[in-house]
Formats: structure tokens, C-alpha cells, sequence
């Protein structure tokens, strides 16, 4: 994607989005809900058309190939779109159909989606009888029905209980393995540091950091940081005399972090140092576009 832009109305929800895939990585868009990750996925799959910007998928060029391209990529959505009346097997020899499979491969595609997505015991439970999980790695599944080159995982874990979202995190972990191109969009922060090879932090429609979860950590957090507690205003007066001298800072909740903290001994006040984390860029750079 280059140069992309995306209105609805006076809202500006994709704004000169620039993104590049490497092939064979897990890759992550990270950012605050509003950020303009499941709009940029929508433009990806042709479900919305772009304003502005040149977009390619596996060559292909979009909104014109929008068709060629979604036969070569797998595309599980954040919102369930199942057909209730299915069984979990019906689901997905009708998405095996879609994607033209020869019929004779169609039944060994079936049961091999199953297997990867561990739900072979529900093969014949209707869709609507599934917890919220088995749903979602039933659309995981279905996206995988024809082992595309791409897959593209909007959200896939949103409103999951932890257990939950662990077991999908494994699935998304052989998908990688497996060599296919994965691009996941994700506001939970340990998500995309867990399993993003490399990550856009994206906010108010655009990428304003990328690179590995190590990189993105080291350039904007440094390798320690200090967090130190207070009251609002003691913590507003700590931040005005950081902004003053000059130190990086980001705050969430009762505490505020001195990012780089390995740089800057002797010069911050007493609190608790640790590891920086991808939670500390994350703040650093999207906490001006929450509303």
C-alpha cells in the first residue's frame, strides 16, 4: 500500500497509509481502536475501495484484481459471518466449493483444515452450537480451506477469555511455519510482541513506527525504563519538569514512565526500574491519538 487514503465523511480514516508485507512473516498492524487497521484490511480484500494510493497484493493490482487476488489469500474477519444452519464440516466444504477446489481434493482440504484448527471431535456440530473460540478458529479454518499464500486475520482474538486466545495463538504460530505470509491486526500489545515478526504501530490512519518488536523497543524505549508513582498532580508536576529537561516520558494511569532510562542515570527520581516492553512504545506513540 502506498499512499492510501480512505474518507467516510468528514472522518479520515486511512490517511496516506504507506505499508509493505515481507513474504513469509507473521506480520502485525498494532494500534488503539479508530487507528485504521480493519479499514486498511477492508481495502486489502476489496471490501472497500480506496480514495486515493496504489495498492498490490501478490502482484495483483487493487480494487481492479481485487478478484484474482482474494483466490490467493485467506481472509478470517473480525466480526463472525457463519452460517449458523451449517454444520462445522458443511462450512467448509461450501468455502472449498467457492475456492474451486477440484472435488477430489475437496474432502482431504476438509479434513485438514479440521485437524490444523483442532476441531475434527465438532465436524458435524452445527456452527451455532460452537463457543466463542471454536468459532473463531472455525473462520481461521475456513480462511485456510485452499492453503492460501496469504492470510489475513482481522482482530482474531477480540472479546476472547486469555485461555482462549492462547490456543489461537498457537494456530496463528503454524500458520508461520507452515510458510505462509500471515497479516494481523491487533490492539493487544502482547499479541503483536508474542507473535509478529515484524509490527506497524499505526494511529489516526497511518504508520508511525515499524520494524521488529525488538527494534521498535530499543529505538523509542531504550532497554530500561523507570515507572514512577503518584498523585495527579505530582505526576503533572514530574511531567512538565521531564518536558522541560528534555526526557522521554509517556504516562498511563497512576504512573509515569522515563523511557530510556539506561541513558539517563542520576538524572531521574526514585522508582522502579525494569525492562522496557513494546507496551512502553506503544503508549509513547499512539497516547496523543486516543480519544
Amino acid at each position: 500500500m502506498c499512499g492510501v487514503f480512505k474518507r467516510f465523511g468528514a472522518v479520515r480514516a486511512v490517511d496516506g497509509l504507506e505499508l509493505t508485507v515481507p513474504a513469509g512473516l507473521c506480520y502485525g498492524l498494532l494500534g488503539p481502536n479508530g487507528a485504521g487497521k480493519s479499514t486498511a484490511m477492508r481495502i486489502l480484500t476489496g471490501q472497500a475501495i480506496a480514495d486515493a494510493g496504489a495498492i498490490e497484493v501478490l502482484g495483483y493490482s487493487l480494487p481492479e484484481q481485487s478478484k484474482l487476488a482474494r483466490a490467493r489469500m485467506g481472509v478470517c474477519p473480525q466480526e463472525s459471518n457463519l452460517d449458523v444452519d451449517l454444520c462445522v464440516r458443511d462450512v467448509l466444504d461450501v468455502f472449498a466449493r467457492l475456492y474451486r477446489l477440484p472435488s477430489r481434493a475437496r474432502a482431504d482440504a476438509v479434513d485438514r483444515a479440521l485437524a490444523l484448527s483442532g476441531l475434527q471431535a465438532r465436524a458435524g456440530d452445527r456452527a451455532v452450537t460452537l463457543s466463542g473460540g471454536m468459532q473463531r478458529r472455525l473462520l481461521i479454518a475456513r480462511a485456510l480451506i485452499h492453503e492460501p499464500e496469504l492470510v489475513l486475520l482481522d482482530e482474531p482474538t477480540v472479546g476472547l477469555d486469555p485461555q482462549i486466545r492462547q490456543e489461537l495463538w498457537s494456530l496463528i504460530v503454524s500458520l508461520r511455519e507452515r510458510g505462509a505470509t500471515v497479516l494481523m491486526s491487533t490492539h493487544y500489545i502482547e499479541e503483536a510482541e508474542r507473535l509478529a515478526d515484524r509490527v506497524a504501530i499505526m494511529a489516526a490512519g497511518r504508520v508511525v513506527a515499524e520494524g521488529t518488536p525488538a527494534e521498535l523497543i530499543r529505538r523509542h524505549a531504550g532497554r530500561e525504563v523507570v515507572d514512577v508513582d503518584g498523585s495527579a498532580a505530582r505526576l503533572r508536576e514530574l511531567r512538565a519538569l521531564a518536558d522541560s529537561d528534555g526526557l522521554p516520558t509517556r504516562q498511563s494511569g497512576p504512573s509515569l514512565t522515563y523511557l530510556h532510562a539506561d541513558a539517563l542515570d542520576g538524572r531521574l527520581p526514585a522508582g522502579v526500574r525494569r525492562s522496557a516492553n513494546l507496551e512502553d512504545v506503544f503508549v509513547r506513540l499512539t497516547g496523543d491519538y486516543v480519544e
